[in-house]
């Protein structure tokens, strides 16, 4: 295995980072936490020390990380991805220390913390070690599955439509291991972890709408078929990849993968006549072959001659395969009106929208407050284009698709810990 990566090594080239930390309590943004920097493994090097601002985060910075080609070459075995140690703290909460943060070149890595107040007379640091990447590291190979799975129901009981979860819960080890800890994680942001975690966010956009959809529909069908509670385990998914994804505790996610998944985040991939989402299983292709099923490497090879994430999903998994939509999203006050809120809109859409920001703002105060007059001006666009600023969208000052249910995602976090308190 190589070295693991130092100042020293190969470093021509700059990826960026954005610490952002939020109350693990009130889900409200902590300002003035400091954040220093150091190379992972070299705890003395601090590069950097940041503050956060009233939204929690603090600026983007450049950091060293390898060459771009390395990520992009599946020959390659040297570590694509430099590794960088955050220590984090706030007055009032318990210091975090997260090492191996993986910076790759060109890409924005976007670490969220949640820090946990402090306990009186008590002090203790929780530590996160991030593992490797699974196509740079080695990790079990999937074993495999039916791609559909048998439903036990009588003729008197319709299963269910397909619901996009507002939370699964994640049993970080394999599903007989007893002290493994259950996590609750909002579903976008378990893929966005796994998704991080299993492929390089530097891959062609295409490739990575190709692999989020396929990991959403592997996550959607253990949903739907309760796959782990009809075995007997309190869980939805776990985190080996020998049954399930690569899901890791506090690692840091990209900005590119970010996007992509609250651009796809209500889709599934299905079959004629089949109502579970398919079980879309998937290796990397140059460590394990997998027959059949979709292979990491191979797909990038397929987003790198142009095809769309519908071709290269088909070339692997057949040409029956389409993209479904979710007929319902769980935790969300209101369901997209189906089209773009932006300068001129008016009605009732508008007005629900400008509410939820009007709360939002009070949790966020680089947001600038606006009435809730169901007139869509240029005050509204302005707040909503802060907003995007904030929540790693293109900031372009209308509600689109994703914006919609970001603005209804945080809102309903903040609001619900206002009701609690």
């Amino acid at each position: 295995m190589p070295t693991p990566n130092t100042p020293l090594a190969d470093t021509p080239d700059k990826g960026e980072l954005q610490v952002n930390i939020t109350s693990e309590i009130t889900a409200l943004p902590i300002a003035d936490a400091k954040v220093s920097i150091s190379y992972t493994g070299v705890p003395e090097s601090q590069l950097e020390e940041l503050t956060t601002d009233s939204s929690g985060q603090t600026e983007t910075i450049e950091l060293d990380a390898p060459p771009l080609e390395y990520s992009l070459n599946p020959d390659n075995e040297i570590q694509p991805y430099s590794e960088y140690t955050l220590n984090v703290t706030a007055p009032g909460y318990e210091p975090v220390s997260i090492a191996g943060a993986e910076i790759l070149p060109t890409i924005k890595a976007l670490q969220n913390i949640q820090m946990r107040p402090a306990a009186p007379d008590e002090s203790s640091e929780d530590v996160f070690v991030i593992p490797a990447h699974t196509l740079y590291g080695t990790y079990p190979p999937k074993i495999p599955e039916d791609e559909i799975k048998p439903v036990n129901e009588t003729g008197e009981i319709v299963l269910s439509r397909v619901v996009i979860p507002e939370y699964i819960v994640v049993h970080n080890g394999s599903p007989r291991d007893s002290t493994a800890r259950d996590y609750y994680v909002k579903y976008k942001d378990y893929i966005k972890n796994v998704a991080s975690s299993e492929i390089y966010a530097t891959w062609p956009a295409d490739t990575i709408r190709a692999n989020v959809l396929a990991i959403m529909s592997f996550t959607l069908n253990r949903v739907y078929t309760e796959w782990y509670r009809n075995k007997g385990y309190d869980f939805t998914i776990t985190s080996s990849t020998a049954f399930d994804h690569k899901w890791i505790p506090e690692r840091n996610i990209y900005d590119t993968i970010s996007v992509i998944v609250d651009e796809l985040f209500p889709n599934y991939l299905s079959r004629p006549n089949v109502r579970q989402p398919i079980l879309t299983q998937y290796c990397d292709g140059r460590q394990v072959q997998c027959p059949n099923w979709m292979t990491q490497w191979g797909s990038k090879s397929l987003g790198d001659q142009g095809y769309s994430p519908i071709q290269i999903l088909r070339y692997y998994y057949g040409d029956s395969m389409y993209i479904n939509t979710a007929e319902a999203i769980s935790g969300i006050p209101s369901s997209w009106p189906g089209y773009n809120l932006t300068q001129g809109s008016t009605g009732s859409k508008v007005r629900q929208m400008q509410e939820q920001l009007a709360v939002i703002s009070g949790a966020y105060p680089a947001i600038p407050k606006i009435a809730a007059d169901g007139i869509y001006g240029p005050a509204t666009a302005a707040a909503v284009k802060k907003f995007q600023s904030v929540f790693g969208l293109p900031a372009t000052g209308i509600v689109d698709y994703p914006t919609w249910y970001k603005i209804s995602e945080i809102y309903v976090g903040v609001s619900r810990i206002a009701e609690l308190t």
